[in-house]
């Protein structure tokens, strides 16, 4: 007797380049669906109008001046640390440790700030800050880099690991520093003097915003128009035919992991010198982690980017507002983000691939 071999229910296969507005349309249309459950969802479980806890977000976010500069100030963070992350992606290297990266870059940041604070002018304080917070999170990317292209370790871990290497030594030197003695804390780094603050332009929010606007414009040409750009393209398809059209694959991956790491730690230097003024554990906030979710929604396109992390922001900033203006639980906009962040990754899953169900097929008796 002979048995037939049973065909899944269902094929998945890549799809050909789509045309970039039935793409943006599919997009769009997914948005408006996101929106419509998420409205669903909000009556259902709360009895709230819909149309009240999008305000109240919107509000949170851009209700007045000020909020309005602190959600761009914090998109301009969440959006470096993107940046950053997205070239070692683009190579395929896993780099889970931004949080890390960024984390150290506010520590060294720290200590110059600290350990320098009257012995240096301001701007010399400043560059010498910067200088050494580049480097640290330069380090902090060489390694997990060297130990992969050398050994073939796994960068998932090792940089993960750098995460929690980075946040015992913020801790342990927190309480070297902590001001007063025993309040575990260290507070706002030189209040009086603001020695090694970043000047204003305008206000305390727009130097980083501008900074981070520079970056990504220089990002989209390096990653689309340099060589290295072309060479993190090559090797993140295949490291083979890299190897095999002459590129040096683990030259590629140090000097990528070097890059990554030090655009972090640059954002660092910029939240401890010109956002936060202090240090703390929790002070880069999970965004190393977000961010990876930003290139990923993205498809590594910097100016895309932009949109995503302002998305992220305004929920975020929004959610306060939910929780205080109409007594429902912080978390609530937290579900409602991620519903829209659902639709959002399940549209671009079904624009890159199709999904063909198999066919009945009828048995001749």
């Amino acid at each position: 007797m002979n048995k037939q071999k049973q065909e899944p229910l269902a094929h998945i296969s890549k799809r050909g380049a789509m045309p970039w507005y039935k793409a943006w349309a599919i997009r769009l249309g997914a948005i408006v669906a996101a929106l419509l459950v998420c409205a669903l969802v909000t009556t259902v479980t709360t009895g709230e109008n819909p149309i009240a806890v999008y305000g109240a977000m919107i509000s949170g976010a851009f209700g007045t001046a000020r909020r309005s500069w602190i959600t761009f100030q914090g998109m301009a963070v969440l959006l470096c640390i993107s940046l950053a992350v997205t070239p070692a992606f683009k190579m395929r290297f896993w780099n889970i440790g931004a949080e890390g990266q960024t984390l150290i870059g506010c520590l060294a940041t720290t200590a110059c700030m600290i350990t320098l604070d009257d012995k240096l002018p301001n701007a010399a304080l400043i560059l010498v800050s910067l200088i050494a917070a580049l480097l640290a999170g330069a380090l902090w990317g060489f390694l997990p880099a060297f130990f992969k292209a050398k050994w073939n370790t796994n960068e998932t871990l090792f940089t993960l690991m750098m995460n929690y290497i980075a946040m015992q030594l913020a801790s342990f030197f927190i309480i070297i520093w902590e001001v007063p003695k025993g309040a575990g804390k260290i507070g706002i780094i030189n209040q009086s003097t603001r020695a090694g603050w970043l000047p204003e332009i305008g206000n305390a929010y727009i130097l980083p915003i501008l900074i981070v606007a520079i970056m990504t414009g220089l990002m989209y040409i390096y990653l689309q128009y340099s060589k290295h750009g072309y060479e993190i393209a090559v090797v993140g398809e295949s490291q083979r035919t890299a190897s095999y059209a002459g590129i040096k694959v683990d030259r590629v991956i140090i000097r990528t992991m070097v890059l990554s790491g030090a655009l972090c730690a640059l954002m660092g230097f910029m939240m401890t010198a010109g956002v936060d003024h202090t240090l703390t554990t929790t002070i880069v906030d999970s965004r190393g982690f977000t961010a990876v979710m930003v290139s990923w929604m993205s498809k590594f396109n910097p100016f895309i980017m932009i949109a995503a992390s302002l998305l992220l922001v305004t929920m975020d900033r929004g959610a306060s507002e939910v929780a205080s203006a109409l007594s429902l639980n912080h978390s609530f906009a937290d579900i409602l983000t991620g519903i829209i962040l659902f639709f959002i990754i399940a549209t671009e899953f079904f624009i890159t691939y199709k999904v063909t169900l198999r066919k009945s097929s009828k048995k001749e008796a």
